[in-house]
């Protein structure tokens, strides 16, 4: 039987007791001690230092860890290392074999296949096991290989166009010589190859969390449980007496400015005095290892008193709402006006006017690779932090100022991206890392799980935006107003930024004499929002081209007449009245329409007893995506597909 009160203890202590492993690694035999609650993940990667192979969920989801075991191919953040006992494992580090790149890696370099990268060991390996197990694989089955795989940036195409073209070199297909990059004297509209992707092809790059130093120590985070509370009391002094911990950080700690922000700078490092959301980092703590950093700050005692929280960004405008920022009345971080004509006159003037109120939804980034970052003090005095940050010499300015050290003695280093999509702007860990390597005068490294990222991490903004358009009969558009609340959480980070390109970008592309656009960003107890890919102009887009596909029904119109006759032509005004020379909009819709094979017609024509469209699945568009299983059994072989068409 377990030995339970032992568990408990190393539960306490953070020391766990040590098992043997003796196994196979990439062909060489290797024996170590580690900690027996290790996973092969853990073994690999902290143990043994080879960072090929990454760890993006924890959970067996994203297949960025995944490896061979016995031939095998297998989650390893699933597999408890006492399985690997006298096993094989085969990561992507060496699966060269020294040779420099497998048919696969190769192919992956020719087409383009990585982007920021951290999903390719994963997806190398996938890819890997389906054609050592079927060197003449289908398309479907190619997908059905990397069906346990996550990539975030490439849109898998040129992903699935790598695994195609190393199948056919593999099986003799195609000649190898289709793996070398194609002379072109142009660029433009040629397929270049990537300086880094042989790095992230074999798992060679270094991310933030793959960075280790002599001497380091590792970094946890306590976070606050509640979305709004006054901090009365925290009491750290068990926390720091545990064997192992070098020290415990709170705000007290914080050296000089303890402000930071992208736009406004109302966020400190830690809580201080105030949590104003679930996940607000309260503490830190830097010990000789993540267990032990971890059983400390269960040590911690924080008294807290809960205090009434907003979760409405409309309500939190009201009056007499709790007020989360003395210097931000009514709750409002930043209002964004446009104002051009005179909308209620033109509006009353329309011969049709639509109304209608769109939301939009808060959007996790999702990158696979978590948030992560290496502190440490260079002998000059200097303090270094790398870290996949989106905007190191922002970040470099405002770390300074918390440190209270000279620009020229603090240093960022954005280390490689494992993707960010606006996510990683905002530094909302730098900061603690840094004071935890000038508290102990040794490197210190943090990394967070995929439960801690979704807590702490900006999200995309959610919009509530009430549209009101005002229209002739002919389509012509004549007014817009368009009032835009937006939920930007416990504090600013882009919240400013966001609203100032949602009001901008909002009305679209169309020339309307009268607009009306107000956009609010407001404070809440709900996790901060941030930058996500088009920074505000997705969500008040979405909301003008899903109008106009209304006002298109309306007028029993069509969609694209009715933008093409009111896309801004050349010698526009904005509308913010910025002239324009040149506008190429009524040629780029054009050329969409032609590529789409677009059969003009009124929305919705079936409803109407109209004959159906005839663009969806003709010559040139792709098909629709078809729902099942695939089916090995059942399912012809790409060479029996060969066969059969010729």
């Amino acid at each position: 039987m377990p030995d339970i009160a032992s568990g408990a203890s190393a539960s306490a202590s953070g020391r766990h007791p040590m098992v043997e492993i003796s196994v196979r690694v990439n062909g060489r035999q290797v024996v170590r001690s580690v900690p027996n609650h290790y996973r092969l993940i853990d073994f690999v990667r902290e143990e043994l230092k080879l960072t090929g192979s990454k760890e993006g969920c924890g959970a067996g989801e994203c297949g960025t860890c995944s490896m061979f075991l016995d031939g095998k191919l297998i989650k390893s953040c699933l597999t408890p290392v006492h399985k690997v006992q006298g096993c094989a494992v085969e990561t992507i580090d060496d699966l060269d074999r020294d040779h420099g790149m497998t048919v696969v890696q190769q192919a992956f370099h020719k087409c383009g296949a990585s982007q920021c990268g951290y999903c390719i060991p994963g997806m190398v390996m996938a890819a890997t096991s389906t054609l050592r197990r079927n060197p003449h694989a289908g398309i479907d089955e190619i997908k059905e290989g990397l069906g346990g795989n996550i990539c975030r940036c490439t849109g898998y195409q040129k992903i699935l166009d790598a695994v195609e073209l190393a199948r056919d070199v593999i099986n003799g297909a195609t000649a190898p010589a289709a793996l070398q990059e194609e002379p072109a004297d142009n660029f433009m509209g040629h397929r270049t190859r990537r300086l880094d992707a042989p790095s992230k092809v074999t798992g060679a790059i270094k991310y933030a969390a793959d960075m280790w130093m002599a001497n380091m120590l590792h970094m946890q985070v306590l976070r606050s449980p509640h979305p709004h509370a006054r901090i009365l009391a925290i009491d750290t002094r068990r926390a720091s007496a545990l064997p192992g911990v070098e020290c415990v950080l709170t705000s007290d700690d914080v050296p000089g400015v303890d402000n930071f922000g992208v736009f406004i700078e109302d966020q400190p490092v830690m809580a201080r005095g105030v949590v104003r959301y679930v996940g607000e980092a309260v503490a830190a703590v830097v010990a000789e290892t993540v267990d032990i950093a971890r059983a400390a700050l269960r040590l911690i005692e924080v008294q807290y008193e809960t205090l009434p929280g907003l979760f409405d960004p409309e309500a939190a405008m009201q009056p007499g709402a709790v007020q989360l920022h003395p210097f931000a009345a009514n709750n409002i971080c930043k209002h964004t006006r446009i104002r051009k004509g005179d909308v209620d006159v033109a509006m009353r003037e329309a011969d049709l006017v639509v109304e209608e109120i769109y939301e939009t939804a808060p959007i996790e980034h999702a990158y696979l690779e978590p948030e992560a970052g290496l502190a440490y003090v260079e002998p000059d005095g200097c303090v270094t932090v790398q870290s996949p940050s989106q905007n190191i010499t922002h970040h470099r300015h405002m770390l300074a100022k918390i440190l209270g050290r000279p620009i020229n003695k603090v240093r960022m280093i954005m280390s490689t991206v494992g993707g960010g999509f606006g996510g990683k702007e905002d530094m909302i860990y730098q900061g603690m890392m840094a004071l935890g390597a000038i508290k102990t005068r040794r490197p210190v490294r943090y990394v967070f799980t995929r439960e801690e990222s979704f807590a702490a991490s900006a999200k995309r903004h959610p919009f509530k935006i009430r549209y009101t358009m005002g229209l002739k009969r002919d389509g012509r558009i004549v007014a817009t107003k368009m009032v835009m609340v937006s939920d930007g959480g416990a504090y600013a980070m882009s919240t400013p930024g966001v609203m100032n390109k949602s009001a901008i970008l909002g009305p679209g592309p169309y020339a309307i004499a009268n607009v009306w656009v107000d956009a609010i960003g407001v404070y809440t107890n709900n996790t901060p929002s941030g930058a996500m890919r088009a920074f505000g102009a997705f969500q008040s887009e979405f909301a003008t081209e899903a109008h106009l596909d209304l006002c298109a029904e309306r007028l029993a119109m069509d969609p694209v007449a009715l933008r093409m006759l009111n896309l801004m032509r050349d010698g526009a005004l904005t509308h913010t009245m910025q002239p324009l020379d040149r506008v190429l909009a009524t040629d780029c819709l054009q050329a969409a329409v032609a590529a789409a094979g677009w059969d003009a017609g009124v929305p919705h024509r079936r409803a109407h007893g109209l004959p159906a469209r005839t663009d969806l699945d003709g010559p040139g568009t792709r098909a629709p995506c078809t729902l099942g299983a695939y089916l090995p059994s059942a399912a012809p072989s790409h060479q029996e597909e060969q066969q059969h068409e010729a």
